[in-house]
């Protein structure tokens, strides 16, 4: 068993390099197999899919999930958000391209709980938009003409129903 007081170095995509407890970067899947298959070291961890900013973001997030493990959810404000807990919602109000990065992140690093957290976000965010609207969010060309459009809309009609 790891010392509980050990830290490891990760080493960002723009080669920077953090320092972070073993056990809070062990909530990360990936990080944890590859402690557990080279052991002990004082290399450094190469993290390549994962830049400085969103690394910084995501030890953030694993340090107070590892601090506050909770047994039982925090009280929902917004029916809207059932499913992301106050303090995720407010640590996901970041700009779009941080908030895709953390996502990346979450599934390269393999951690489920922050991946699922940021998916959840992307989905509030669209719930109950229309295509136009989705598409000014996250600066999407239609290229469907008119007339797709309208063909989508008919062979789509039980979707309303």
């Amino acid at each position: 068993m790891a010392n509980p007081e050990a830290t490891v170095t990760l080493t960002s995509s723009d080669d920077v390099d953090t320092k972070v407890e073993r056990v809070v970067a062990e909530r990360s899947v990936l990080i944890k197999d590859m402690l557990n298959y080279i052991g002990d070291t004082d290399e450094a961890i190469p993290i390549p899919n994962v830049n400085k900013r969103v690394l910084d973001k995501v030890i953030t997030w694993c340090r107070h999930h590892h601090e506050h493990d909770r047994t039982t959810q925090e009280k929902r404000d917004s029916p809207e958000d059932t499913d992301v807990d106050n303090w995720d919602r407010e640590f996901m109000r970041v700009d779009q391209e941080l908030l895709f990065g953390i996502i990346l992140a979450a599934n390269y690093l393999n951690i489920e709980q922050l991946l699922d957290i940021g998916c959840k976000t992307v989905a509030n965010t669209i719930k109950g938009k229309t295509a136009q609207e989705i598409r000014k969010i996250f600066n999407i060309q239609n290229d469907f003409t008119p007339g797709e459009e309208d063909q989508i809309r008919r062979e789509n009609a039980w979707v309303k129903e």
